[in-house]
C-alpha cells in the first residue's frame, strides 16, 4: 500500500469524512485461489464473440478459398502454418487478456480495522473510492464496467471484455500484435490470389476465345454471337482445382469481405498496439495521460518500463502469452535522475 503526502492531488477526494470506515461492510470472502477473472458484461461479452467469429471467418476464407485448393503445395503449407500460427497466438492473448485479473484492489477494504492497521503516521493520508468502498493505492483508477478499482489502469477495452492494467497489460499489447500480423499476411495472400487466379482465368478465357475465332474462320461482326455461344457450352469460371471451391461471385464476395476486415482490423490494432506501446515506454497509463495527472512515481529507463510489463529478463517467452511475466527486482541503475 503505497501512502500520499497530503500536498499531492488525486481525482478521489481525500478529507476525512469521504473515509466513513464505518459505511464499509467488511470485504468479501475471498474465493479459491485460482478463480479465474471474467466481467459479466453483456456488451463485452458479444464484442468477444464477435472478435472470434471475425478471426475464424479469416480462417475459413484463407484455408478454403486459397489455400487448400492451390496447386502450389509449398505456397499452401507455409502460409498455412504461418497464418495459422498467428490467429492461435492472437486468440490465445485474447484469452489471456480477459480471463487475467488487470490488478484489481480488493473490494469493500476501507473498513476501520483495515485503517487502524495501517498505522498511518501524522500527515499521512489513504484515499478511499467511494464506489467500491476500497483503500485506493496510488495510479489506481475505478471502472464503472469492472465495478473494482485497477491498479495502472490504462483502458476498459470492451473486444477482450476486460480492463487493461497492471497484471493483463502484456497479453492485451500481445493480442494487438498478433491481430495486425494476420490482418496483414490475410491482405498480402488475397492480393496474390487476385493476380495469379483471376488474370490467370481471364488470359485462360481470352486464348480460348481466339482459338474459336481462328477455327471458325469468324469475323468481326460475329465475334459477339461466337463468344456467347462459347459460354453457353463452356462457361468461364474460376478452375475449382486451383483457386477456390466456391463460384467465381462466392468467391469474389468473401474475399472482398476479408479485405475490408483486414485492412479495418490492421488499421485499429496498428494504432492501438503504438499508443500501448508508448504509453509502456513512458511509464504513463492512458487515463493518467487523459487527466494530465502530475507525475509522483520514479523515472526509469523506456527498457526498465518494458521489462516491468513483459517480464525480467528479456527472451522469447516477452511474445508468448503462455508466459506469465516474472517482474523481478528493478535494477537501481535503470533509474532516470
Amino acid at each position: 500500500m503505497m501512502l500520499i503526502p497530503t500536498h499531492h492531488f488525486r481525482d478521489i477526494e481525500r478529507k476525512p469524512e469521504y473515509l466513513q470506515p464505518e459505511k464499509c461492510a467488511p470485504p468479501p470472502y475471498p474465493g479459491p485461489a485460482g478463480t479465474m477473472w471474467f466481467i459479466r458484461d453483456g456488451c463485452g461479452i458479444a464484442c468477444a464473440i464477435v472478435t472470434w467469429f471475425l478471426v475464424l471467418y479469416a480462417e475459413f476464407v484463407v484455408l478454403f478459398v486459397m489455400l487448400i485448393p492451390s496447386r502450389d503445395y509449398v505456397y499452401s503449407i507455409i502460409n498455412g502454418i504461418l497464418f495459422n500460427l498467428l490467429a492461435f497466438l492472437a486468440l490465445a492473448s485474447h484469452c489471456r487478456a480477459m480471463l487475467t485479473d488487470p490488478g484489481a484492489v480488493p473490494k469493500g477494504n476501507a473498513t476501520k480495522e483495515f485503517i487502524e492497521s495501517l498505522q498511518l503516521k501524522p500527515g499521512q493520508v489513504v484515499y478511499k473510492c467511494p464506489k467500491c468502498c476500497s483503500i485506493k493505492p496510488d495510479r489506481a483508477h475505478h471502472c464503472s464496467v469492472c465495478k473494482r478499482c485497477i491498479r495502472k489502469m490504462d483502458h476498459h477495452c470492451p473486444w477482450v471484455n476486460n480492463c487493461v492494467g497492471e497484471n493483463n497489460q502484456k497479453y492485451f499489447v500481445l493480442f494487438t500484435m498478433y491481430i495486425a500480423l494476420i490482418s496483414l499476411h490475410a491482405l498480402i495472400m488475397v492480393g496474390f490470389h487476385f493476380l495469379h487466379c483471376f488474370e490467370e482465368d481471364w488470359t485462360r478465357a481470352t486464348l480460348n476465345l481466339l482459338d474459336l475465332l481462328q477455327a471458325h474462320g469468324l469475323t468481326r461482326e460475329r465475334t459477339a454471337e461466337a463468344r456467347i455461344s462459347q459460354e453457353k457450352t463452356q462457361p468461364l469460371t474460376v478452375s475449382s482445382t486451383e483457386c477456390s471451391y466456391f463460384s467465381p461471385p462466392t468467391t469474389v464476395i468473401l474475399l472482398i469481405l476479408l479485405c475490408f476486415e483486414g485492412l479495418l482490423f490492421l488499421i485499429f490494432t496498428s494504432v492501438m498496439f503504438g499508443t500501448q506501446v508508448h504509453s509502456i515506454c513512458t511509464d504513463e497509463t492512458g487515463i493518467e495521460q487523459l487527466k494530465k495527472e502530475e507525475r509522483r512515481w520514479a523515472k526509469k529507463t523506456k527498457w526498465m518500463n518494458l521489462k516491468a510489463v513483459f517480464g525480467h529478463p528479456f527472451s522469447l517467452g516477452w511474445a508468448s502469452p503462455f508466459a506469465t511475466p516474472d517482474h523481478g527486482k528493478a535494477d537501481p541503475s535503470q533509474y532516470v535522475v
